[in-house]
């Protein structure tokens, strides 16, 4: 497995929409030395520990529980919301949410190469600035600016337990 960089978005990204207008966004990508679908990788990310341990807090703080055969169906596109967030747009090979208040996206993304040896797994997201409506002007506010550094380590941290979670499932040779 190689390691987890940060790096521009790909050209067809669906997060590629939110690179305007004020809002912040990122993306960290890694590879995976076998062929994966897209849904058994927005499974395993979604099902993870680290994500689970997110889903409690979302359970707790904004009443968006979640499950694990919910993940499933989102990953399958049987469904369309997930905990806090809605599907806002959808591709055979990536998917993108928006958070319940429409502040925040998170963004998956797969491709695997023609030879079916690798996959790049992508994860990215943005931030959505605040338009105030008495100035019209947006800004980002006092709480993106210090939670920016853990937002960046989390991204790396989520993304890596998803790659070992499907490193570990690997499917037997046959």
């Amino acid at each position: 497995m190689s390691s987890i960089q940060a790096c521009e978005l790909p050209d067809d990204a669906l997060l590629r929409r939110y690179l305007s207008g004020g809002a912040y966004a990122d993306c960290y990508v890694t590879e995976v030395a076998r062929a994966i679908s897209h849904a058994e990788y927005v499974d395993a990310f979604y099902t993870t520990a680290v994500f689970k341990f997110e889903r409690l807090l979302l359970s707790w703080f904004v009443a968006r529980p979640s499950t694990d055969a919910q993940a499933g169906e989102l990953a399958a596109g049987k469904r369309t919301s997930f905990a806090a967030w809605s599907v806002e747009a959808r591709e055979p090979d990536q998917v993108l949410l928006s958070d319940f208040q429409g502040r925040t996206r998170s963004w998956l993304m797969s491709a695997t190469a023609s030879n079916n040896q690798t996959t790049r797994l992508f994860f990215g997201s943005a931030v959505v600035p605040i338009v105030n409506r008495r100035t019209g002007e947006a800004r980002m506010g006092s709480a993106f600016r210090a939670l920016l550094g853990f937002h960046k380590l989390y991204s790396r941290v989520l993304l890596g337990a998803a790659v070992n979670r499907l490193v570990r499932s690997r499917p037997t040779e046959q």
